[in-house]
Order: structure tokens, then sequence, then C-alpha cells
């Protein structure tokens, strides 16, 4: 199944779309959503009623009465590592229909496996990672990745209609296993915001010289700690690809020889003998 690459809204199907985690990330893809003229429902932990009020959609304090409200898609945009405890909160019986539930969590094969193990057998499960977030987003999603693994569908139309909310806004629509992602992600995102917090801790700043090379790591340290070290540990803790590769260790050992090696240097250039050869 190819999700539809058509840009008219008017040819969406509207869609009920619940959402449990109203976090920023939740905040960002609901303002696109009712763009697209769906309705949308929402529950947290925390109290979000006076910001869902300005944006007119309904906010639940009971996740009971969330789920009575007759959701066809509800996503779960939980943090990684609260995604367990809350997924085993949910009160499954009080869905009133087979549902399409869509995780959009940094990793993948965790809340995969989370899901297929706690999830109703009538519910369908798709796996998403937008590859963007509120900044990255902020003037449109074209040309932005939007990751997807359709774990369990049986109502493919209505998951088409899901995917149709990121590729009618211009997404690169990018069809990958969970573990692939988890893979990759080990190697690119993981390690984005590894090197982040390192400058962080590094005190790292602009400064009046600033090339453009200095000026990127300046944003790459300022959008790793715009995140939470919450979304860092998750990135680590749930990704066994990201423990199994031990990034850290390769890190360390790549400085250690980056330093050898100018040390090496250094002494080639104040050693005559050398530099004759």
């Amino acid at each position: 199944m190819s999700p539809s690459s058509s840009s008219s809204s008017s040819q969406q199907r509207t869609m009920r779309i619940g959402i449990i985690g109203f976090g920023p990330f939740a905040q960002f893809l609901t303002k696109t959503m009712i763009k697209q003229g769906h309705i949308i429902r929402a529950t947290s932990r925390s109290d979000y009623s006076d910001l869902c009020a300005n944006l007119g959609i309904l906010f639940f304090r009971d996740m009971g009465a969330f789920l009575e409200s007759d959701n066809e898609v509800i996503i779960i945009s939980t943090s990684i590592l609260s995604l367990s405890r809350v997924v085993e909160s949910i009160p499954f019986h009080c869905l009133k229909r087979p549902t399409l539930f869509v995780d959009v969590l940094s990793v993948k094969e965790h809340p995969k496996d989370v899901l297929l193990r706690i999830l109703p057998e009538e519910c369908d499960l798709l796996c998403t990672h937008p590859m963007f977030g509120p900044q990255s987003g902020k003037d449109g999603w074209t040309d932005l990745t939007f990751m997807y693994d359709m774990i369990r569908i049986r109502d493919k139309s209505l998951c088409s209609s899901f995917l149709q909310i990121f590729s009618s806004e211009g997404c690169k629509m990018l069809e990958m296993t969970c573990e692939e992602h988890d893979k990759l992600a080990a190697r690119s995102q993981f390690l984005t915001h590894t090197i982040g917090r390192i400058l962080s801790e590094m005190e790292v700043e602009p400064t009046p010289i600033d090339t453009k090379g200095f000026q990127k790591l300046v944003q790459v340290k300022e959008s790793s700690v715009r995140d939470s070290f919450d979304l860092f540990s998750g990135l680590f803790i749930h990704n066994r690809f990201a423990r199994q590769q031990v990034q850290m260790k390769n890190l360390e050992v790549a400085v250690e020889k980056t330093k050898q090696k100018l040390e090496e240097r250094s002494k080639e250039l104040q050693d005559p003998i050398i530099s004759k050869f």
C-alpha cells in the first residue's frame, strides 16, 4: 500500500484522531491535522485543558472517557521512558471499536514490542517516526522524512488515510522495518544527540570569529539540549543497536586516535632527524 501523494486536503478522509501524551511534539502535529480538517481529542498526564480549548479540540483528564469518545485512530506520543507504564494503564475495554494505534516515538523496536504485547488483538498497529519536529518543521513538512512500518494492518483504507496526513504535506514517505530504523538511528540520531550533549558539557558558545562549520556545531549543541535528557536517555536505553555498538566507547576511541595522530605529527615537526625524512 502506497500513501497518496496528493497535496489537496479536500481529497482526504476526515478522521477522528485521539492523542495520548499531549506534549510539544503532539501539539506540533495537531496544528497540521486540525488544518486538514481532522477531529482531534487529547489526553495527557498534565492538564492541557486551556491549550486544547484554544485549539478548538477536546481534552480528557479521564483515560476511560477518552477511549469511549470513539476515535478511529489513537496516536501514542508519550516519552520513550514512560511508554510501557502508560500503555499498561490504558483501560482498553473502554474502546468502542477496533482502533488503529500509531506510535510516533524516536525509537521503534521498543514501542512495537510493547504495543504488540499489550494491545487488543483486534486493534491495528502502525509504527512511525516523523524525522522532524517543531523547529525543523516550522516552515512546513515538504521533503522532510516520515518513516513508517505497517506492523498489523487489516483496515488498509484507514491506514492509508492516516499516512496521507503526511504525504499530502510533501513528506518523503519511507517504509522501513523498525529494526532497520533503530540500526540506522544508532549511528545517526543518537550520535548527533551525543555530540550535542558533549559540546554542551564543554560549554561551547558562539564567538565573533565563528566559521560556518563552528556555527553548525553550535546549532547541533543547541538543538540537542533543547530536547529533554529523558529523550536522550531513551534513545540509548531502548535502542539495542545504540547499546550493542557501544557508541560511547567508539567515540572515546576516536578521540584518543585523533589525539594520538596530533601528538605524533607534533613530535615529527619538532624532531629535526625525523623532519629530514
